[in-house]
């Protein structure tokens, strides 16, 4: 049963929006996409073009959350270990994915063109890289002007937040991601997040020395650093690291819990493109 429901969604998706590859007379239609992971789905869909599969759908709705995924996405299996068999069945015209996950890419590049996105690689700060990349992925899938106005939309979405936070007198932040109890990521120099955190004039309280992906993993004692400072918790937070951390004296005595300046925000993916720099903006301006 399980088998024919996955051909009838195959079928599916070839007879409605995605077209045939090679049909000069569907031409005009989007393109086949899988994802293999999520910083490049969430581009794809940034540039109005729903994917065909993304490796780890539940995944992406936790912790990238919006852009949101289409209703016929298909489920790709793990980051680590793509399905080939079902991108053999989905004869896709692309697969992207995004560097640093370590996957060989000869199967892929066997398969479809493969795209990959070098976002923190050092080369650039990560919204510059995040234009740069949008604008490369757009001229390969013909959605240049879709890129130019996502680019534009954003800054302008940026820019009014900075107009908010103006003249008010804002007191340093910083921002986690929980992971258990007893550690957290913080996230800094050569962020996502520090990036949009300097476009708002915000300043980062957590200032220590960061890994090449721009986060910093530390003991939450370590917090103490950041004293009375506005400390912005990325959720989903795991249930079970919530209830212990309620439960935790080490949690409760950080100045900055003590203080009451601890916000928790819906999810954002701390390494995903324009889009997450929109709605890490936004979401700071509510919380």
């Amino acid at each position: 049963m399980a088998a024919l429901t996955r051909r009838q969604c195959l079928a599916g998706l070839a007879v409605t929006s995605l077209g045939l590859r090679g049909d000069p007379a569907h031409a005009a239609r989007p393109p086949r996409i899988a994802c293999l992971e999520w910083t490049s789905a969430e581009m794809v869909i940034s540039l109005g073009i729903g994917p065909v599969a993304v490796a780890d759908t539940k995944g992406y709705r936790d912790w990238v959350a919006d852009p949101a995924l289409p209703a016929f996405c298909l489920e790709l299996g793990s980051r680590g270990e793509p399905n080939l068999e079902l991108l053999l069945e989905l004869k896709p015209d692309l697969i992207t994915g995004a560097y640093g996950y370590g996957l060989d890419e000869a199967p892929f590049k066997r398969i479809a063109p493969l795209h990959t996105v070098p976002f923190y690689d050092g080369s650039e700060a990560p919204y510059r890289q995040a234009e740069n990349e949008t604008l490369k992925l757009a001229a390969q899938l013909g959605r240049k002007a879709e890129a130019q106005r996502l680019i534009q939309e954003t800054a302008a979405t940026i820019a009014h937040v900075n107009a908010q936070f103006s003249g008010r007198t804002e007191q340093p932040l910083a921002v986690i991601s929980m992971f258990d109890d007893r550690h957290v990521r913080v996230y800094g120099k050569g962020s996502l997040f520090q990036d949009v955190l300097d476009r708002l004039s915000l300043t980062n309280a957590w200032t220590a020395p960061t890994k090449s992906w721009g986060f910093s993993m530390v003991g939450i004692e370590q917090l103490v650093a950041i004293g009375e400072a506005r400390l912005i918790s990325l959720d989903p937070i795991p249930p079970h690291v919530k209830i212990r951390i309620d439960q935790s004296s080490l949690w409760a005595n950080l100045p900055c819990v003590k203080a009451g300046n601890v916000r928790t925000i819906p999810p954002i993916w701390p390494f995903g493109g324009l889009a997450a720099a929109a709605r890490f903006a936004t979401l700071l301006a509510r919380a």
